[in-house]
């Protein structure tokens, strides 16, 4: 693309910077649009932008060779930097016939386990030396970011070599104590599962999959924690039990009982979380962590997740935390509004329940 149209999109890039929006969307027919706080508003430039306008911005990120590949896919996935102080993840998709885009904005600093106002508890997890730690959420809740700060405390606090794999590269690390290669999915490695197996000859520590797709990925995966590497990935799952449903009904029923029994011993917890309005302003966390104590190993082998939420109620003496507990809290220290408690829990009933005592 030519540089006018890389120039044309700086305005739009610079404006999700200084209003600390998440997310910058190109749509024709529409004006751009921010995600400010959860919700999508106008830019302060109300253009409408045309069919024309909308493909030369979203394209303008291109170079020939990936301009190429979206024609041929009709969508693409990639990162940008922008001015060495932030970085913007981007799909770039096709709808009835006209050209889109979707930018996820990725600040430069990556934040600090306190900073995002996680359970402390997760920096036990950044000390393990080995298993498999799991960020699971809705897509735009901050796994991504909730990850970054984790696997940023191993970099700044062990002397390890991790590997990142990842479609594409989001945060940029700057090497501490560590050794970090990050490779990115398309260009450093044909694929999560090939990545992932070629880490058991690159002599790694710690292992951060950006996402697991497929069996392959998530067998290799579960294999290298059983094996002494410290394994960080993401899934889209809502709730700790789902995500260890979703991972074994991901394996044909033959395959399931070996799974059950590697992921039982493998498992160090699941953070679920959720980013949700704030009062007066802002978004806030609400989250759910499992801890694999004996008591969900042993529920994990015998098929039982069903009880695994029981015991994220009854356990927290032990660091495990409950979503309706948490968006409970948030509610009585009049943190976010009960509208948007009851939005977000996954047991309305048991919410209600929790709220009248």
């Amino acid at each position: 693309m030519s540089n006018n149209n890389k120039e044309a999109i700086d305005p739009f890039l610079e404006e999700v910077v200084a209003r600390q929006a998440t997310d910058l969307h190109i749509v024709a027919n529409r004006p751009p649009m921010l995600r400010i706080d959860g919700k999508l508003t106008s830019s302060q430039n109300p253009e409408v932008l045309d069919d024309e306008a909308a493909k030369n911005l979203a394209l303008s990120f291109l170079t020939p060779e990936q301009e190429q590949k979206f024609w041929a896919q009709k969508e693409i996935d990639l990162a940008i930097t922008y001015k060495d102080n932030a970085r913007f993840r981007v799909n770039i998709y096709q709808q009835t016939g006209k050209i889109s885009a979707a930018l996820r904005f990725l600040p430069s600093h990556i934040r600090t386990i306190e900073d995002l106002h996680l359970p402390a508890i997760l920096h036990q997890f950044t000390q393990m030396s080995q298993g498999f730690f799991l960020v699971v959420g809705p897509s735009g809740h901050g796994k991504s970011t909730a990850l970054a700060a984790m696997l940023d405390e191993v970099n700044r606090s062990r002397q390890d070599h991790i590997i990142t794999i990842e479609d594409p590269i989001e945060y940029l690390y700057v090497q501490d104590k560590c050794i970090i290669d990050q490779r990115e999915v398309g260009n450093d490695v044909l694929d999560f599962h090939s990545g992932l197996r070629a880490t058991f000859r690159e002599d790694a520590d710690v292992v951060m999959i950006g996402e697991m797709r497929d069996p392959e990925t998530i067998s290799t995966a579960i294999s290298a924690a059983e094996t002494g590497h410290l394994i960080f990935s993401t899934l889209h799952t809502n709730t700790a039990a789902q995500t260890i449903d979703r991972i074994i009904d991901t394996f044909p029923p033959h395959q399931q009982a070996q799974i059950r029994s590697q992921l039982a011993s493998t498992l160090l917890g699941i953070l679920s979380r959720r980013l949700i309005p704030a009062i007066p302003s802002g978004l806030i966390n609400a989250v759910e962590l499992l801890i694999a104590n004996s008591a969900v190993r042993n529920l994990i082998r015998e098929g039982k997740t069903h009880q695994i939420d029981m015991i994220i109620e009854t356990n927290s003496d032990e660091g495990m935390i409950s979503l309706n507990r948490s968006l409970a809290d948030l509610y009585r220290r009049g943190m976010v509004s009960l509208e948007d408690a009851e939005i977000y829990s996954t047991n309305l009933s048991e919410l209600r329940m929790l709220l009248q005592k």
